[in-house]
């Protein structure tokens, strides 16, 4: 595994944790659906939460949150409606961001409905 897989797989399992330390159940993680991946599906209540997670070691460069442009906002479109229409899901959907930095300790930030 490369560093960067390694760092990003880092990334997406404090998400994870933060993000069910926050209250959400995870439902999936890494959903794949042609080229489109969507980092964590989590869900809390009625809604529906497709997480892109964004993990760097320095932001020298910009900040994590800054780096999910249009094509990659278009694929996750793409996998999370045929994630909604496979699982006949019904209640509310968002598209967040979480941003990781790592820095010591590292900084975890939630963006809520930052994708649209």
């Amino acid at each position: 595994m490369s560093d960067k897989m390694k760092t990003g797989t880092y990334g997406e399992n404090l998400a994870a944790d933060f993000l069910k330390a926050k209250g959400f159940d995870i439902v999936a993680r890494n959903y794949r659906h042609g080229r489109a991946e969507i980092d964590l599906i989590v869900q809390r209540g009625n809604w529906l939460i497709f997480v892109e997670v964004k993990t760097r070691s320095s932001v020298s460069f910009g900040y994590p949150e800054e780096f999910v442009d249009e094509a990659q906002a278009r694929h996750i479109f793409h996998a999370a409606e045929h994630y909604i229409f496979a699982n006949d899901w019904q209640g509310h959907i968002r598209f967040d961001i979480v941003s990781v930095h790592l820095t010591l300790p590292p900084e975890i930030f939630h963006f809520e409905d930052a994708i649209n």
